[in-house]
């Protein structure tokens, strides 16, 4: 991804900065400032999300962000990880003493681009497995599934077009039926493999 991509120290400064700005919310309910002392780059506005599960069983507890640039990446991983905790509606907000039982991981996204496309078809030949994520947008709402969930669901073109369809509140086949709007954006993802613990960059795409 060149410039796009983040290497991984830069993944681990941008973890430790979402777990300490849940933490830290969940103790005082007080928002960090932006560390003074943070990389130029991440003052450069991008999208981002901050995922939580639960340790060790892996189970989804927390997912919101910002899928668009919008603000600086620094403010935009504070913001979501404290979003992710507390503000998720799927959810019960999160509890200080379960922080140590979730792990935190950070998705840095490329700006979503409209996906041109004649037929569902072509649709379906454009979309990857581990590298696009989807935005969806129809008449009555949009929804976002992140690169990773497909592989994770282990989920093929057409499923994927079918959940992130009903994400956005839509039948599951609007993309064949009703050419919805189609957004596609990338992510370089890293991840706790445990509590506080090592944090690695996720190889999404396959091959």
């Amino acid at each position: 991804m060149s410039s796009e991509d983040y290497d991984l120290e830069e993944g681990k400064y941008l973890v430790a900065l979402a777990r300490r700005s849940m933490e830290e919310y969940l103790r005082s309910g007080r928002r960090i400032p932006a560390p003074q002392d943070a990389p130029e780059r991440f003052r450069a506005n991008r999208g981002a999300f901050v995922t939580l599960r639960t340790y060790p069983d892996g189970e989804l507890r927390g997912c919101i962000g910002r899928p668009y640039p919008t603000q600086p990446l620094i403010e935009a991983v504070i913001d979501s990880a404290i979003d992710a905790a507390v503000n998720d509606p799927r959810f019960e907000p999160m509890r200080h003493e379960e922080a140590d039982r979730v792990t935190v991981e950070v998705s840095v996204l490329t700006e979503p681009r409209d996906l041109r496309y004649r037929s569902p078809l072509e649709l379906k030949d454009r979309v990857k497995i581990g590298r696009d994520g989807l935005i969806v947008t129809w008449a009555l709402g949009s929804g976002l599934l992140l690169p990773q969930v497909p592989v994770e669901e282990k989920w093929d073109v057409e499923e994927y077009l079918s959940y992130a369809c009903m994400k956005a509140g839509a039948p599951p086949d609007c993309w064949l039926t009703s050419n919805p709007r189609i957004q596609t954006f990338q992510a370089v993802v890293f991840e706790e493999k445990r509590p506080r613990g090592e944090v690695v960059k996720r190889r999404l795409e396959q091959g």
